[in-house]
């Protein structure tokens, strides 16, 4: 139980006190009502003695009797109604709230801190309030009368004969038998007569003769003189004056109270004039003084409160007040022990008191019939009733060993006749008077209070004396420290016929729990829930509210959600009825943010009630600030922030370009691309630097994007946010005129910083205007997105706050199925049940900081502004539309589409450039190109070449024509991802649009393809699904036949493979090789030297071609510098028309493929670490080696589709770099290199040397012998053959070259003695030469033959090595083949 601020040794003596009674006359009565007090109630403050009290018991003994307290009452000759006790009890209770600002005790029990009441004033209020107005009955004797005052006024005409009407009065009010209440204690009830007089306003001699009349009739002990002396208050006085009176008339009283005018007077009263003791004698005819109850000079308040008939009144009861009351009480209880032995107790008492002393068995009484306690009922003038009553008067007076002596003997004959009412009360009070007497001589006996109890409550029906016992039994349990068996005790007593019982008694237990040596503070919890229920039911309503709040704090935060659910929506019901609105709305709210576990339709009911309260509060504050909604939630991390228009849909033929949109998923490696493109685009623009400055262009804002600058959005261009909700809820949501919260500042005022703030937008905006979006409905348990636009009219700085919207649920409050398909902007479709205005603030934390020492030791968050845009001035916007853009291509394939670029904007646009990661794969033209072509309707079934048609007399000869890479954008330092855009007059004004030709290319690897293009910075990506097609694979080698060289440096042989690797996907028939053509600056093809009569080939699936075509060098004018990007382009043609290769589209898609290798063979050159001169040499060997030769194979597929035939047109591209390498059109798989152990060691000489291969310093010199196939000897006449051979030697390198010549055989194997030993060289065996740069030189030999055969001429050894070197690189010059002579004999 709580904290009680008496202790039960003060409140049980306190509960149980002498009764006596009060008649007044109504004289008397008037005069103490001036004062609107009543006679008992003038009394009431001095009711107590303040010293001790000694008098003897029937035994003889002396007893000692400490602040001793008499209760003076009217008497009311109804017993109390059940009801008006009822009603009594609930205004006590709800009465008597916690204080304000009252401190409570922290209490730590395990991980809980709970802040509790110590102490409940409303309990020992109702307890009191409860023991002095249970009505008297006739088992007990406790609440008797003992004694009656007659008071009457000197005023009166007669007071003497007004004494004996009083007497009378009380006589037949004690002893008619028309009443039957009150009780009195025995039949010659001592009387008080007192006289009241007022000395302001009577005589007071008349008053003192009265007094003297009255003690020669009624005797000196029992008269009394009251004087009191009312007088005018004195209002110029500030002293301030207590009032003794006001605790004890705030409280509520069981008999009416009549309402009296005000009459301001002073009341004072002189001491009696005899001013003397008075003496009585007792039973042992000693004379002993008894402390008289003396109050002077008692204040009165001048304005305190009193109660009457429950309306608080400020009323003056007087200025100054003097009482002195001079009550003897000795008179009383002698009177009392006397008039009971008269009856008959001397008799039957003290022989029962005897026989108990000694120990011996009561006797068994005579009553025949035995009846349980609702029929048996003792005559006044038994001896069990008088021995009660003797224990009565012994507990009343605080004699407990007495008193427990008589209520053990009363309960045995109680008991004995069964008697169980009797028995209850004489149990109930001995187990009392054990526990109280002096010394503890024997253990309380806690099973007298359980039978008491159980009888009072099973057997009698009784359930008010089943609660005194209650509660008196838990106090004295409790001052023991057994707060487990009060706790036990209290919660058997709840029922169902006492709701404000049951919630007292409950939170008593309650209090027991956490009370305990080791708190429980659950089944605290658990019990003050169940008594805010009970208070709640009885109408408390703020009791049941506290004891919900303080049950809270054991439940918050556990887990426990329906638990917590409950606690949270009865506070939120009972703070909606007490008015504490924002109580209410505080708890309501609790109940929807957290993940409830509710079923739908409790949920529903949750959010209505929230609702109701939430529309009730804004009522009260309509021009208020918004409140803060708690739903549905926002995950404010998740909002993005698209700057632009929205991507506009295909329109028949054209396909918009796919920019940004919130559609699209962030990808970080796309991020990056988009970055690195823009990066080009600027370094080009800015002369290959890029601006310290520059930050990449962010149109679409999010987590993961950089945040940290506030970003630019564009004047009449909208800014769209994207906010991301979530329903907790399992019931729908319905979000209406929902929009965004901002705040701007116009920067161009210059008179003063306005700033604007808007909520809502219900006129149309200067500034920014607002969507709205009329209904959003969000189904349960659902995250849907809803995309919210401004429209920005002026330049200045924005300030996305939050959303703003009303919150509600649809009727019914069902989920309506496919709402998630639908779009976010409904328009009236569903019936809005309840709904309240609200905000929601949008806060975005930014990254966590992590770069300094602080940041990373410290938790540090840096900003995010991606809802803080700059509004800047108009910029040109571009649109972009694609017609007849493929998505499917076979590799190589090339189509003719066409771009149309729109202004959208007020502003004229200029300096448009694309830039792409797959320059390779579009191009809009060469410079020279003509700019308006064909409309794309009428080149449907045109050839995307440039063609030409040609006689028969050309075919397989190479047609020769030029053209520069400066011409297709190709040049030198230029970035070829970067491409201008060939705009009429290099502007696009505002409004107007073009179509551009746009040719393309399908990539060489087969699959699907993303190809990204950046506009200005408008991003387009292309999805291309490439089929296989051809496969094409060549060589190029050193011919060594000298024919039609004129004396010039040599030519090659180009041998082509072509594979058609398409198994007729996508429909493809066949594929024809229309023509093969060659660019260089250097090479060009120059005939055809296919055996095959076939000119037309054609290759079905899966079928391969071979190609053998003469390369020649470039004649002097059509040959290149170096540093010069002009090529010479040949073309064989397999048809009857040309295409011309060094045109558009084929010479870009060459230029570009030519580019994109360039860059990828750059990127792999090895880092040299040799000196200077040792580089240039092994750069001389290698360029002996290089060839650049590019091919072009143009091709044709027939295709059919739909039942119709189409032709496709391509082209692939091979690369030839080096003399007998392979080089292939398609790209090489690297296979990976196999696993190798990891070896240490130490390297001796860290400079790795930088020699040239075999092959390479092999083609130094090319060589080639001249001599007839055959030749005729007559041996016969001549036995040695000479024969004339020339040998030719050609310097393939660029620098001076020294060649040896050695002719002598150097014998390797037994075969070549064979082959080599029948002949042999005439004249010189060693020749020693210096070629120039590309000279030809050419030695005659002899060879001398001695018989017929066939022979190798190849035998003569070529050394060489470049002059400025001394012997680095020197190595034999192979032949390609073997030389063979046939010697004849004729």
């Amino acid at each position: 139980m709580a904290q009680c601020v008496q202790s039960v040794q003060e409140l049980i003596p306190d509960s149980f006190v002498p009764c006596v009674a009060a008649l007044c006359s109504d004289e008397a009565e008037r005069l103490t009502r001036l004062n609107h007090l009543s006679f008992a109630e003038l009394l009431k403050p001095f009711s107590r003695l303040t010293s001790e009290v000694h008098m003897r018991d029937p035994n003889n003994q002396l007893h000692v009797i400490k602040n001793l307290k008499i209760a003076v009452s009217n008497i009311v000759t109804q017993p109390p109604q059940p009801g008006a006790i009822r009603k009594l009890l609930n205004d006590v209770v709800s009465g008597s709230q916690p204080a304000e600002g009252l401190v409570a005790n922290v209490i730590t029990a395990g991980d809980y801190d709970l802040n509790i009441s110590a102490t409940t004033p409303w309990f020992e209020s109702y307890r009191e309030t409860f023991l002095q107005s249970m009505p008297a009955s006739d088992h007990e004797f406790l609440n008797h009368y003992l004694a009656c005052m007659l008071v009457a006024s000197s005023s009166e005409a007669e007071p003497v004969e007004q004494f004996s009407k009083l007497s009378q009065e009380q006589h037949r009010i004690q002893h008619n038998s028309d009443y039957s209440y009150p009780k009195w204690f025995i039949p010659n009830t001592l009387k008080y007569y007192v006289l009241l007089h007022d000395v302001s306003a009577g005589n007071e001699q008349r008053a003192e003769s009265i007094y003297e009349e009255m003690k020669q009739k009624y005797g000196t002990q029992g008269c009394y003189l009251l004087k009191i002396n009312s007088r005018t208050s004195n209002r110029a006085s500030d002293e301030q004056i207590p009032d003794p009176w006001s605790q004890y008339l705030q409280k509520n009283s069981i008999q009416n109270q009549e309402s009296y005018e005000d009459g301001p007077c002073t009341i004072t009263s002189n001491k009696n004039s005899d001013n003397n003791l008075l003496s009585l004698d007792g039973l042992d005819n000693e004379v002993k003084g008894l402390d008289i109850f003396s109050l002077n000079s008692c204040l009165r308040s001048a304005s305190s409160l009193i109660e009457q008939k429950k309306e608080i009144l400020d009323i003056i009861h007087g200025a100054c007040l003097t009482l002195l009351i001079m009550i003897e009480f000795d008179t009383l209880l002698p009177h009392l022990f006397r008039k009971s032995i008269r009856k008959g107790l001397s008799r039957s008492l003290f022989s029962a008191t005897k026989k108990w002393f000694s120990g011996s068995k009561v006797p068994e009484k005579s009553i025949n019939e035995l009846k349980n306690t609702s029929g048996l009922l003792y005559p006044p003038e038994a001896p069990e009733l008088q021995i009660r009553k003797m224990a009565d008067l012994c507990f009343l007076v605080q004699h407990y060993d007495l008193a427990y002596s008589c209520y053990h003997t009363a309960k045995k004959d109680f008991l004995n006749d069964q008697a169980m009412l009797y028995a209850a009360g004489a149990l109930e009070m001995a187990a009392v008077s054990a526990f109280l007497q002096p010394g503890a001589p024997r253990p309380y006996p806690a099973h007298y209070m359980d039978t008491a109890i159980q009888t009072y409550r099973d057997i009698c029906k009784n359930m008010v004396l089943a609660e005194r016992c209650v509660l008196l039994s838990a106090e004295l349990l409790k001052s023991q420290s057994k707060y487990s068996e009060a706790a036990a005790l209290l919660i058997r007593l709840t029922s169902e016929d006492s709701d404000l019982r049951s919630a007292l008694l409950l939170e008593q237990a309650a209090h027991c729990f956490i009370n305990m040596k080791s708190p429980m503070v659950r089944k605290y919890a658990f019990h003050m829930i169940l008594a805010g229920h009970r208070f709640s039911k009885a109408g408390q309503k703020k009791h049941a509210l506290r004891c919900y709040c303080q049950a809270m704090q054991v439940y918050k935060g556990k887990g426990w959600s329906l638990a917590e659910d409950h606690i949270n929506f009865t506070i939120g019901r009972q703070s909606y009825t007490l008015r504490q609105l924002d109580n209410a709305v505080s708890a309501f709210r609790h109940i929807l943010i957290n993940e409830s576990k509710q079923s739908a339709a409790q949920q529903g009911a949750f959010l209505r009630e929230y609702l109701y309260v939430y529309k009730n509060v804004s009522q009260l504050s309509p021009d208020g600030p918004l409140p803060q909604l708690p739903l549905p939630y926002i995950n404010s991390s998740a909002t993005r922030v698209f700057f632009g228009h929205d991507r506009r849909p295909a329109d028949g033929e054209k396909q918009a370009a796919t920019h940004v949109s919130l559609d699209q998923e962030y990808d970080s490696e796309s991020s990056q691309q988009w970055r690195e493109l823009e990066e080009q685009v600027v370094s080009v623009v800015n002369k290959g630097v890029i601006p310290s400055n520059f930050h990449p262009t962010q149109y679409c804002l999010n987590s993961y994007s950089d945040n940290s600058r506030f970003p630019l959005a564009v004047v009449e261009e909208p800014i769209t946010v994207e906010v991301a909700f979530r329903n907790p809820l399992k019931v729908p949501l319905l979000l209406t005129d929902l929009s965004l919260l901002w705040k701007f500042h116009p920067k161009d005022f210059s008179e003063k910083d306005n700033e604007e703030v808007k909520q809502l937008v219900t006129s149309e905006p200067e500034m920014i205007g607002t969507e709205v979006i009329s209904e959003f409905l969000i189904n349960g348990e659902e995250s849907k997105v809803a995309r919210l636009k401004l429209f920005p009219h002026h330049i200045g700085e924005l300030h996305i706050l939050g959303v703003v919207y009303n919150l509600g649920t649809i009727q019914g409050s069902m989920t309506v199925d496919g709402i998630g398909a639908l779009p976010g902007c409904h328009t009236g479709k569903y019936s809005l049940s309840m709904s309240v205005r609200g905000k929601q603030d949008l806060e975005i934390q930014g990254p966590r900081l992590n770069n300094t020492k602080e940041e990373k030791t410290s938790v540090k968050y840096g900003p995010d502004r991606r809802l803080d845009p700059i509004i800047t001035e108009e910029m040109p916007l571009l649109e972009v539309f694609f017609i007849h853009f493929p998505t499917g291509l076979l590799c190589g394939e090339i189509r003719k589409a066409y771009v149309e670029f729109v202004n959208v904007s007020k502003c004229p646009l200029t300096g448009l450039k694309v830039v792409s990661k797959r320059p390779e794969f579009f191009t809009f033209g060469g410079n020279t190109a003509v700019l308006t072509p064909l409309s794309p309707s009428a080149s449907e079934n045109c050839s995307a070449y440039k063609t030409v048609v040609t006689d028969a007399t050309s075919v397989c000869t190479a047609l020769i024509s030029s053209a520069s890479s400066v011409d297709f954008g190709i040049g030198t330092g230029s970035q070829p991802e970067v491409i201008p855009v060939p705009l009429p007059d290099t502007v696009l004004l505002p409004g107007a649009s073009v179509q551009l030709p746009m040719w393309l290319r399908g990539p060489d690897e087969e699959g699907v393809h993303e190809i990204n293009f950046l506009h200005r910075i408008l991003r387009h990506t292309a999805i291309i699904c490439t089929s296989r097609s051809l496969n094409v694979r060549a060589t190029v080698c050193r011919s060594n036949s000298l024919e039609n060289e004129e004396g010039r440096g040599g030519n090659m042989l180009v041998f082509v493979d072509v594979e058609n690797t398409n198994t007729s996907e996508a429909g493809v028939k066949e594929f024809h090789i229309v023509q093969v053509s060659s660019s260089s600056k250097h090479w060009k093809l120059q005939k055809s030297v296919n055996l095959s009569e076939n000119k037309d080939a054609k290759l079905a699936s899966r079928e391969k071609g071979k190609f053998c075509f003469k390369a020649i060098r470039c004649e002097k004018k059509e040959a290149a510098t170096q540093s010069s990007e002009k090529y010479t382009f040949a073309d064989i043609i397999f048809g009857n028309e040309q295409i011309v290769s060094s045109a558009s589209p084929c010479a870009d898609f060459f230029y570009r493929s030519l580019s994109s290798e360039l860059k990828k063979s750059q990127a792999h050159l090895p880092v040299q670490t040799e000196k200077q001169s040792t580089e240039d040499a092994v750069r001389l060997i290698q360029k002996c080696s290089e060839v650049d030769l590019n091919i072009v194979i143009l091709w044709k597929a027939y295709v059919v589709e739909d039942s119709k035939q189409l032709i496709l047109e391509g082209q692939h591209h091979v690369i030839l770099r080096t003399i007998g390498k392979e080089a292939f059109s398609y790209p090489q798989k690297q296979e990976p290199p196999e696993m190798e152990l990891l070896k240490f060691f130490r390297p001796e000489n860290t400079t790795v040397s930088s020699r040239p291969s075999v092959e390479q310093l092999s083609s130094l010199i090319k060589t080639s012998l001249h001599y007839p196939e055959s030749f005729n000897h007559p041996f016969h006449q001549k036995s040695l053959c000479l024969v004339p051979v020339t040998l030719l030697l050609s310097n393939c390198s660029k620098a001076d070259v020294d060649v040896i010549v050695d002719l002598r055989h150097k014998t390797t194997s037994p075969e070549a003695l064979e082959i080599h030993g029948s002949f042999t060289w005439l004249g010189q065996t060693q020749y020693k030469l210096q070629l120039k740069s590309q000279e030809i030189h050419s030695l005659q030999l002899k060879a001398c033959f001695v018989h017929t055969g066939v022979y190798n001429l190849g035998t003569p050894r070529v050394f060489a090595k470049l002059s400025d070197q001394v012997t680095v690189f020197e190595t034999s010059q192979q032949n390609s083949m073997p030389a063979l002579i046939i010697i004849n004999n004729v």
